[in-house]
């Protein structure tokens, strides 16, 4: 299967420009419940369809970006899901973070449809999203990646298979949450060092971003930590909340495992704090300001 027709279900922050890239490709239908983001979508050559159920009937795969697997659960199987209206053969690619809990039982009811489940996160934002640059990491059987190849190598500039099980994506992805996690926190609780301790924050990202210390995290959410401190903060590339869910995963993922992780445990912490003084829809780098909730060296 080389032109696959795809369906889009929600067409937000990453949804509508995934639709975008594919749709320089392949044949396209999308849904939203919001209007304006489908008036957007049509400009870019994405096929408008009224309902979910329309968009993927006809479909050999179905993209999907929800939130957790309760949403995941309900697209699918819910009052108004999807499942009935998938042709048998088709995939159901999984684009988001929900973690494996649940996720087997999702597998099972989808296999009683003669549907696979295609089960690959990603990461790298909006704008990455529409030039074809993300990286998704997959868990699949062989015969569901096979089909599933063409959309996601449209996408990403990096894709890795991890297993041939749908859930062994979501596991890799839920130790790189660790770690992203951590980092955007660790990163964070420097800069606010640094402004106490009276160095400039600027030359100080610039100077530990060329030795040992230096990281991706640090290197992308650093400006931005130093603007969470401007009026109306840094630009949201990507919501404090979802780092409020991914560490939950992180943290649930753990205890089922009997491991400790007190690293991320402490990260945590700090997103829920975030949450809790009103910043969950700020960009994650506002975590500063829970350390720090002003900025000293002004």
């Amino acid at each position: 299967m080389t032109t696959p027709t795809v369906a889009v279900l929600g067409l937000g922050a990453m949804g509508l420009p995934m639709a975008s890239r594919l749709a320089e490709d392949l044949v396209v239908r999308g849904f939203d419940i919001a209007p304006a983001r489908l008036a957007l979508a049509e400009e870019a050559g994405v096929i408008r369809a009224e309902s979910a159920q329309q968009a993927v009937r006809g479909a050999q795969a179905v993209l999907l970006a929800v939130r957790d697997s309760a949403q995941l659960a309900d697209v699918l199987f819910g009052e108004t899901g999807i499942v009935a209206d998938l042709d048998a053969g088709s995939i159901v690619i999984l684009t988001s973070t929900v973690g494996t809990d649940g996720l087997a039982d999702i597998v099972a009811r989808l296999a009683e449809h003669a549907i696979d489940l295609v089960d690959a996160p990603l990461s790298g934002g909006p704008v990455r999203a529409g030039a074809g640059d993300l990286l998704i990491v997959v868990g699949a059987t062989p015969d569901a990646r096979e089909k599933a190849w063409p959309i996601l190598e449209r996408l990403a500039s990096t894709l890795t298979v991890v297993g041939d099980r749908p859930g062994d994506g979501q596991a890799l992805k839920t130790v790189n949450q660790l770690l992203c996690g951590v980092h955007i926190a660790a990163a964070a609780e420097a800069l606010a060092l640094a402004d106490a301790l009276g160095l400039d924050p600027e030359r100080t990202l610039e100077a530990l971003g060329a030795g040992a210390a230096a990281s991706f995290m640090l290197a992308n959410r650093g400006p931005r930590s130093l603007q969470a401190y401007d009026e109306g903060g840094a630009e949201v590339l990507s919501r404090l909340d979802i780092f409020v869910k991914d560490m939950g995963i992180v943290s649930k993922a753990a205890r089922a495992a009997h491991l400790a992780t007190p690293l991320a445990a402490a990260a945590e912490q700090l997103y829920l704090l975030g949450e809790a003084q009103g910043l969950g829809e700020s960009d994650d780098s506002a975590v500063i300001r829970v350390i720090a909730p002003e900025r000293r060296s002004r």
